[in-house]
């Protein structure tokens, strides 16, 4: 089967390489264009150039935590409304709910399967335009 080109992109702030891998892989089956980024730090100052229409932000980073990411997402101009899906390992609420107040728009427990992933993924990237 042919894949359609990529009409989205993601930017996946992981520091994991296989977890990293493993979303990347799903996202491109998916036709969708990955971005990604080993740190904060590195995802940071890779967003003066990216546009992605989501951002995929791990909350345990070796320099910056993922709280400190979204906050940044959220006061930067340009991504200020960019969706923010928080992938993590912490399953208390009350990392679901410091995640939300530093502006994340939705949260997913890893492990997490592939197919609840990209439904997550899809439902929070923008309408694609009608199809021709």
């Amino acid at each position: 089967m042919k894949r359609r080109p990529p009409t989205h992109t993601v930017f996946i702030v992981e520091d994991d390489p296989i977890q990293r891998a493993q979303m990347r892989e799903y996202l491109e089956e998916a036709s969708i264009r990955v971005v990604e980024a080993a740190g904060g730090k590195l995802a940071i100052s890779r967003m003066a150039t990216e546009r992605p229409d989501l951002f995929i932000v791990d909350l345990i980073l070796p320099d910056l935590s993922g709280y400190d990411v979204c906050e940044h997402i959220r006061k930067n101009l340009p991504t200020k409304d960019v969706p923010i899906l928080v992938v993590s390992v912490r399953l208390l609420p009350s990392y679901r709910a410091q995640a939300e107040e530093a502006g994340a728009t939705a949260y997913l427990n890893k492990p997490f399967a592939k197919k609840e992933f990209i439904k997550m993924v899809r439902s929070l990237l923008p309408a694609e335009a009608a199809a021709g």
